[in-house]
This record gives structure tokens, sequence and C-alpha cells, in this order.
């Protein structure tokens, strides 16, 4: 891979860790499994919109999604300080361990760094202050400014164009699949973070590179140069 590259990386669960997430569902009544059906949950509906010509902000559908999933789970107390509390929680995450090392070594490396994501510019923005590393972002995307959520081909046209770059020359980093599927379409080239051994989907193309943490990564790029 051609250096220094722009790479993009996707925020929720791939730089920040959700993790703790499910102790806010407890704090509120729900199982802690909760969490993960609910950002499930969040993005189908998101995605559905995409496919369907439509488009929402992240957190509009988040609140909606997650009165659904409590309501059926038939907590007790107010479930609009219940939604409040997660959505709350939600917008305070921290960074995943791996995640410092491996943003300062790629920003010393020459990459340009910018984030893509479906939720909101803010959240990324004390996301990677309160970890220490904003200063090595030069852009800071959300899809609430492009034409269409991620898969989407035009939320990764969106990035290219705001970067300065040409898809070729751009890496996207996800945890997810159908991220790395959508901006292996879109031209990108692609890096998945398999933090937990998980198997890859048959269905969805293939990542250009492997790796379990993110410092991992730029010892990869760099052998590939």
């Amino acid at each position: 891979m051609s250096e220094p590259l722009v790479i993009v990386f996707d925020v929720n669960e791939t730089l920040s860790d959700m993790g703790p997430l499910g102790e806010a569902f407890v704090q509120v009544g729900a199982p802690r499994e909760l969490a993960k059906l609910w950002f499930a949950t969040l993005l189908r509906d998101g995605f559905a919109l995409t496919a369907s010509g439509g488009k929402e902000s992240f957190a509009a559908i988040g609140a909606d999604a997650l009165r659904t999933v409590l309501a059926a789970e038939g907590i007790s107390g107010s479930l609009d300080t219940a939604v409040e509390r997660v959505m709350a929680a939600m917008q305070n995450l921290s960074l995943h361990p791996d995640v410092p090392d491996g943003i300062r070594a790629l920003a010393a490396a020459g990459h340009r760094l910018v984030t893509l994501t479906n939720g909101a510019a803010a959240n990324t923005d004390r996301l990677l202050a309160a970890g220490g590393i904003r200063g090595n972002f030069e852009l800071l995307l959300s899809v609430e400014d492009a034409p269409a959520w991620k898969p989407a081909k035009a939320a990764y046209e969106y990035a290219a164009t705001s970067s300065g770059g040409d898809p070729s020359g751009m890496l996207l980093v996800a945890v997810h699949p159908w991220d790395i599927h959508g901006a292996a379409k879109a031209g990108l080239r692609t890096a998945w973070i398999n933090r937990t051994g998980a198997r890859y989907p048959s269905y969805f193309q293939s990542p250009d590179v492997t790796i379990s943490a993110l410092p991992e990564l730029p010892a990869v790029l760099a052998a590939r140069a």
C-alpha cells in the first residue's frame, strides 16, 4: 500500500469501547445483553432508511429504538428517564485500550487520519479529546453531512471529497464487516480489526488487512509500501 494513506476510521465499537454500555442497561433495570440487541436494532433501522432513500439521525433512531426495546422488556420506572440515561452513557464512552498507541503510531508514520461515523461528529470529538488523541485527526466526519449512512457508497465518497483524497488512496479501518464491505465496494482499501477472534462473513468482500489490535497496523502498512 502506498504511503501516506488517508486512513478513515469508523468510530462506534471500532474506536469506542461499547462494552460498558451494558452497565447502563442494568442500571435502568434491563438485562446487560439488551445493549447488543438495541445497537443492532438501531443499525438495522438506519440501514433500512438508507436503502429506501430516507435518512434520520443516529440519536433519533437510537432513542426511538431504545424506547421500543426497553418497553418490550417491561422495565419499572420512567421510560423517558431510562432512555435518557442510556443515551447519555452512549455519548460518554471511552476508547478501546489499543487505540491511543495505534493512532499515535499511524500519525507518526505520516498518515492522514480522519473519522467517518454514522453517529454525531460532536460525540467523536468528545471521545477522542478525552482519550488524548484528538490532535492526531485532521477531520471528524459524520454521515449527518453526507447523502446517506454507511455502508452506502455515497457516504465513503463524501469522506473522499471532504479529505481531498481519491478512494484508491484511502483505507477504511473498522470492526464491522458490513462497513468493510461497503468501503471496498466504494473503492477504498480496508483493514478489519478483529479483537474477538470472530469469523468474517463469507458473503462480504474480504478485508485487505486483518489485525487483532490497532498497534499492529503501522507495521503492516509499512511492509506493504
